[in-house]
């Protein structure tokens, strides 16, 4: 008697990609479920998706840990796969990810990501709330719970973290340096909104300082010395987080 197969989803939260969506999900069409939820989309990304085979949802959050949430519940599978729209599962990975669910005893596991900006690897610096090195992206389903913010929510999981997956998830995060300094200036907008509705803007002292300590860990302390310019640029897009985030929470109307 043949072992039963354990049915997998990819789950995908999208706000106007039309010009990535088709080929990340060409990327993960080895699932046997693909969730699709369209946030404020007034483009073609909904049709795309239908048109791929995906199960969409649209609807209207202002808060990324509550559609991500809701993006979660409307799997079906036994273990969830969770990308953006803008990363690529590759053959190599996704075969480990099969063998992975088949025979683990864990509840959770680490994907390690390639990030690209445009055409070019950055794989050195990332972290720091500017880019992902690795994210819990595979688990199993009612495992991962996201928290109530606007921008990097936190993250809860029910059960035991396993061990880290070998092959990389490949990232678009940029297309160019002026697409990051738009991403910085979205996510400091939404962190502004987090910390006013929290009460605690914090100082500017303590901000001034995180500056530091911040382009210190991406730039040295994980490398980003070694990609040149690129590195650098991270390292202060990463830095400038804060101290932009607290600026606009304390000077800006909602």
């Amino acid at each position: 008697m043949s072992a039963p197969t354990v049915k997998l989803s990819a789950v995908i939260v999208a706000h106007n990609e039309e010009d990535r969506l088709a080929s990340c999900l060409a990327h993960v069409a080895f699932v046997d479920e693909i969730i699709v939820v369209c946030d404020k989309c007034n483009d073609q990304t909904e049709q795309i998706a239908i048109e791929a085979g995906a199960k969409t949802f649209a609807g209207s959050w202002d808060i990324e840990g509550e559609r991500r949430n809701f993006a979660l519940a409307q799997a079906s599978g036994d273990w969830i796969l969770e990308v953006d729209a803008d990363e690529h599962v590759s053959a190599e990975l996704a075969d480990e990810i099969r063998q992975v669910i088949a025979t683990t005893d864990y509840d959770y596991h680490q994907l390690l990501v390639d990030n690209y900006i445009g055409d070019r690897l950055v794989r050195y610096g990332w972290g720091a709330s500017f880019g992902k090195p690795g994210y819990a992206g595979l688990f199993r389903r009612g495992a991962k719970h996201w928290g109530p913010q606007r921008v990097h929510p936190a993250v809860k999981f029910v059960g035991r973290k396993g061990f880290e997956l070998k092959h990389r998830v490949r990232h678009y995060v940029d297309r160019n340096i002026s697409d990051m300094i738009r991403r910085l200036d979205s996510y400091s907008t939404a962190r502004a909104a987090d910390l006013r509705d929290s009460g605690k803007i914090g100082s500017f002292s303590n901000n001034l300082r995180r500056m530091f300590s911040r382009f210190f860990k991406c730039y040295v302390r994980r490398k980003g010395y070694r990609e040149g310019g690129m590195g650098f640029m991270v390292a202060i897009c990463a830095a400038l987080f804060p101290m932009i985030s607290y600026l606009k929470a304390r000077y800006e109307d909602k």
